[in-house]
């Protein structure tokens, strides 16, 4: 690692104290490496347990994540371990159906996490106000697979109007990253103490604009991936007093090695095994006058909604499904969140929403490799074929893919059980369906092999 800076150096030594050097050392050491399994499939792994998240395991290694046909199923989130913390604070929290958003939510990695956790019939808005990094949110979402996330694409103050509509808001605020070093080296050369206090006025206009939309006695919970105080504590305590909120503990295990402060919950390297990171719990206080809750409009973008008998097909029974269409378009989610995925409609900006089912192309359906990863497909309304590794990665890498003596028409590939996406078998070929922006990019070399470092591990 690059040199530390030394206000960074002088501030962090008298925030830590005796402590520093132990510190100093963890950060020129290595990261690990640690998964998040989704319920897609919930394997027992032989690897070390994250003690904070009942599905987060570490790898002993690194392996190239990018040629595992799991990985890009869902099967698995390549996440950091310290941000699992999240799910203690659900866990202690939240016993009831949920609207949570996530405003700063790419890559994913919360909202994924979130979709998990909440209790049956909460719903999850996954924001991202920056439009490339949404359509990865959304790409991301998609292969995990659960139908009660919608991906927006606005700012904190478009979402801010949405007065007192979320239980729950989820704030990993963009900071100065002094936690991910160990990951990114380089990072430390932008450092500065002016970007520091930067990143801590940006927080405070992002929590002030977003705060509106938070119901009272609801939960805010703060996070960042740095060290200093300005960003954390000193925020977390601005939050309190300025726009009104008491400050929230959550029970640890002191096995775990969290740091408590007055004000949250510190991971150090050198104290548990994860990278930098910060998190708080805060409960908005009742106003003087309490807001009213945003109305529907009566328009709805000229959405055309109705139930397609063929599409419900292809969905799970026992679920009330409305399938909506727009420009020949298909989409479905729970009859349940209808008045919520309305409303989101009309005053923000939707990247996508429930599961994105496919399009029309004249008298054909096309089904869209969403569907193909979502929990809720019925796969036994499919002509299944299973692949090997080898197949799987040319399918991923969207190259033609010859697959013999099968039905005509749509299939769905699955390598080790597991849905990969769809193909149309016309007979002589068949034509790759799977998303172009979501295909594997990386030159596959000669003798590059199946990743073996998550299957290896499998105890049953």
């Amino acid at each position: 690692m690059t040199s530390l800076p030394p206000a960074f150096v002088d501030r962090t030594r008298h925030l830590l104290g005796g402590e520093w050097s132990d510190f100093e050392e963890a950060l020129h050491s290595e990261p690990s490496v640690s998964i998040r399994l989704n319920d897609k499939r919930l394997p027992a792994l032989a690897y070390a347990p994250v003690l904070w998240c009942n599905t987060g395991f570490y790898l002993p290694v690194r392996p190239l994540f990018t040629l595992d046909p799991l990985f890009h199923s869902g099967v698995y989130y390549v996440q950091e371990a310290s941000s699992m913390f999240l799910e203690q604070i659900i866990r202690q929290y939240i016993d009831k159906k949920t609207i949570v958003l996530d405003l700063c939510a790419a890559p994913g990695g919360k909202s994924t996490h979130l979709a998990n956790l909440l209790p049956q019939g909460s719903f999850v808005v996954a924001n991202e106000v920056i439009r490339a990094r949404a359509s990865i949110l959304a790409e991301n979402v998609q292969k995990w697979g659960n139908a009660g996330i919608a991906v927006t694409s606005n700012t904190p103050e478009a979402i801010g109007k949405l007065t007192s509509f979320f239980d729950m808001v989820m704030v990993d605020a963009p900071c100065s990253g002094e936690g991910l070093w160990r990951k990114d080296p380089d990072a430390v050369k932008e450092w500065s103490p002016a970007n520091v206090e930067m990143c801590a006025a940006r927080q405070k206009d992002i929590l002030k604009n977003v705060w509106n939309a938070l119901k009272e006695n609801g939960l805010l919970i703060y996070s960042t991936c740095t060290y200093n105080r300005k960003e954390n504590e000193d925020n977390v305590c601005w939050i309190a007093q300025e726009l009104g909120a008491d400050i929230v503990s959550v029970n640890i295990d002191a096995s775990w090695g969290v740091t408590c402060s007055n004000a949250g919950y510190r991971f150090y390297p050198h104290k548990t095994r994860g990278e930098g990171f910060f998190i708080a719990v805060l409960r908005k206080m009742p106003p003087l006058t309490p807001p009213k809750p945003p109305k529907e409009e009566r328009n709805n973008k000229n959405h055309k909604q109705f139930i397609h008998s063929e599409l419900l097909l292809f969905l799970q029974k026992g679920i009330n499904w409305v399938i909506e269409e727009k420009e020949g378009n298909f989409r479905a989610y729970d009859e349940r969140f209808a008045g919520i995925v309305r409303l989101l409609e009309q005053r923000l900006n939707v990247v996508s929403c429930g599961v994105e089912l496919g399009v029309c192309k004249g008298a054909d359906f096309i089904p869209h490799t969403a569907l193909a990863l979502s929990k809720n497909l019925d796969s036994s309304s499919c002509n299944t074929v299973e692949v090997d590794w080898q197949t799987a990665i040319r399918y991923l890498r969207r190259e033609t893919v010859e697959i013999a003596n099968q039905p005509i028409g749509y299939l769905l590939l699955t390598y080790r059980n597991i849905p990969v996406g769809w193909i149309k078998n016309i007979g002589q070929r068949s034509n790759n369906l799977y998303p172009p922006e979501w295909r594997i990019r990386m030159q596959i070399q000669s003798g590059m092999t199946e990743p073996k470092i998550i299957l290896s591990s499998v105890i049953n």
